[in-house]
């Protein structure tokens, strides 16, 4: 099975850069960032036709605001938009699915500030609400993967420019230090499984033409609970592929 998680930065903005899918051939398709209502999404490019069924979860509070979508080949035998917390699922950050080998979070998580670091405390409590969710379901047997746009680079390794880029949103110690806390918590990185090279990056800032010069962040991940490690067998970051400020990632699993 592959699985494909992508942040669009506006479905509709992006209904022309899917050709792609059609070359990966994932059978999931986990987006974030879609900005619209589902009649707002429709009709479908034809490459996402392939996928009979559709979860959407736009934003309550905004519209044209943050929003996430799952297409799958395969239903789903349980699907939640959220995390059962008002305030967060109001923004439609959170799908939650599940079959028979796994629970699939689907995220959009919250960006710590544009101007300085406003929404911190709002991320933060946020992380740690996902992560008791996440924890009961560890404990209750559950294999899990957790994709999406974390909006954090975790290592300096994860950051083009790791010393510039101290304590902005996205990099600050709180938000690295929790990403800490949820790997002990059992979860796996699965990129840095397969790859330890440096300047590897998911995200970019398309106003100063960082991409060419590849100054970018690592902020889009698959990652899984420990004991669900040996089912993977490959993750990548796509960067080639065109359409937004964010590359798609891959995960393969058996």
């Amino acid at each position: 099975m592959k699985i494909i998680s992508w942040n669009v930065n506006g479905f509709r903005a992006r209904k022309t850069h899917f050709a792609w899918l059609d070359t990966v051939k994932p059978d999931v398709v986990c987006l974030q960032e879609v900005k619209a209502e589902l009649d707002q999404a429709t009709p479908f490019p034809i490459e996402l036709m392939h996928y009979p069924y559709v979860y959407w979860n736009p934003s309550q509070t905004k519209k044209g605001y943050s929003g996430t979508a799952i297409f799958s080949k395969k239903e789903f035998t349980n699907v939640v938009n959220g995390i059962g917390i008002k305030e967060f699922d109001e923004e439609g950050r959170t799908i939650v699915v599940e079959n028979e080998d796994f629970v699939l979070y689907n995220i959009y998580f919250p960006n710590s500030g544009q101007e300085g670091v406003k929404r911190l405390d709002y991320k933060i409590t946020f992380n740690e609400a996902l992560y008791e969710h996440v924890k009961n379901n560890i404990k209750a047997g559950k294999n899990i993967i957790i994709t999406g746009d974390y909006n954090v680079a975790h290592k300096p390794i994860d950051i083009a420019r790791p010393k510039e880029n101290e304590g902005n949103a996205g990099y600050t110690k709180e938000e690295r230090e929790w990403m800490d806390k949820f790997i002990e918590l059992g979860m796996v990185d699965t990129f840095r499984e397969y790859h330890p090279e440096p300047e590897r990056y998911s995200w970019w800032n398309m106003r100063f033409g960082a991409k060419k010069r590849n100054i970018g962040w690592r902020i889009d991940y698959f990652c899984v609970n420990k004991e669900y490690k040996k089912h993977v067998t490959d993750a990548d970051i796509l960067d080639k592929i065109e359409g937004s400020d964010h590359a798609p990632i891959l995960l393969t699993v058996k």
